[in-house]
């Protein structure tokens, strides 16, 4: 396992060129994920079906050869899992019935969750007997917060007001909204990494949405709560945090909530990024607007991460999901300029 470089640079030691995958790199960008979602019939299909979660997972790995795969799902299967409805809808995005403050405390009543999450954990078992030795595997969940965000307001918004402000009028129930995300989310990923996974990775895409207060009882409190309880079954896998936005706050993330590594988006300055680099592994940060773009905008971008962060524990990845026009010529480009670890000629 710890012939894996990103397991190396997790536990940090400093690798260079550094291990690369990208977040979303199992995706609309593909043909062969666009074909295999076509015949799939729907996106949850697509997550709840080993064989086609299986493929799509490894689709990125065969082109590329990430240092990584993830799991291919989405954070919205554990409020499905909880007896939520879930739908996606086309060119939209997910759809939820909006939480009432009378339905939290009767989540999942039946007990039905690690059953609804059997295919998950049947996916994450198939990829590790299939991904290269040297590739490893990272499970994943949403952070309580951003899944909440999906649940109270029952779609993506803009600035999440809606549960900004469920959150300010209704301070108990959306505390235990969280608990309870908290508790199932630990369970989780301590189930895919029971089947295989080598780190986790937590997605936090709305805490840059929140006040100083907000950011510590709403994101930093339910994370912690996850690495705690993922450490007392798993204590030597390593957890990436990922609270994008975070901005300033993201100082004392990694000593709040426990995490192993920062995931970091594009709008951290490189050198904020190189004093939190002394505390540990970070992961990213190349706008993905770099990458569609290509040509000189990529590679000065992806220069100035190796140049600032290369000499120390480093994860080169984007500072968010790969985008669906994103050229594949692009892609290729950048994993030859990472590991060349250089300029290209």
């Amino acid at each position: 396992m710890q012939d894996k470089k990103l397991l190396k640079v997790l536990g940090g030691e400093s690798v260079f060129p550094p291990p690369l995958w990208m977040m979303r790199q199992a995706g609309r960008y593909l043909p062969e994920y666009r074909a295999m979602r076509e015949k799939a019939g729907s996106f949850l299909d697509l997550c709840y079906d080993p064989d086609f979660a299986v493929e799509v997972t490894l689709q990125p790995i065969r082109r590329f050869g990430f240092d990584a795969a993830i799991l291919f799902s989405d954070i919205l299967v554990v409020p499905h899992a909880l007896g939520r409805d879930l739908r996606f809808v086309e060119g939209e995005g997910p759809r939820l019935t909006p939480i009432e403050v009378s339905e939290i405390g009767r989540l999942d009543e039946a007990g039905n969750f690690h059953a609804h999450l059997a295919p998950v954990y049947e996916t994450v078992r198939r990829l590790r007997a299939e991904l290269p030795e040297e590739t490893a595997l990272i499970g994943f969940c949403g952070a309580p917060w951003t899944v909440a965000t999906y649940m109270i307001a029952g779609r993506g918004t803009p600035d999440q007001a809606p549960s900004r402000l469920f959150g300010f009028r209704e301070p108990e129930a959306l505390a235990a909204l969280l608990s309870k995300l908290a508790k199932v989310s630990a369970d989780y990923l301590i189930r895919q990494i029971d089947a295989g996974a080598d780190a986790v990775q937590i997605f936090d895409s709305w805490a840059g949405v929140l006040d100083e207060a907000s950011f510590e009882a709403w994101c930093v409190k339910p994370v912690a709560e996850i690495a705690r309880r993922v450490r007392e079954k798993h204590p030597a896998t390593p957890i990436i945090g990922f609270p994008r936005g975070a901005g300033s706050l993201y100082a004392g993330y990694r000593k709040s909530t426990g995490v192993t590594a920062l995931g970091l988006d594009w709008s951290v300055p490189l050198s904020q990024a190189r004093a939190l680099q002394a505390d540990g592994a970070v992961q990213g940060n190349l706008d993905p607007l770099r990458l569609v773009a290509g040509g000189r905008a990529l590679d000065e971008g992806v220069d100035a991460i190796l140049e600032t962060l290369g000499g120390g524990p480093l994860v080169f990845n984007l500072g968010h999901g790969i985008t669906p026009e994103c050229p594949i010529e692009n892609v290729e480009r950048m994993v030859r300029r990472v590991r060349r670890g250089s300029a290209i000629a």
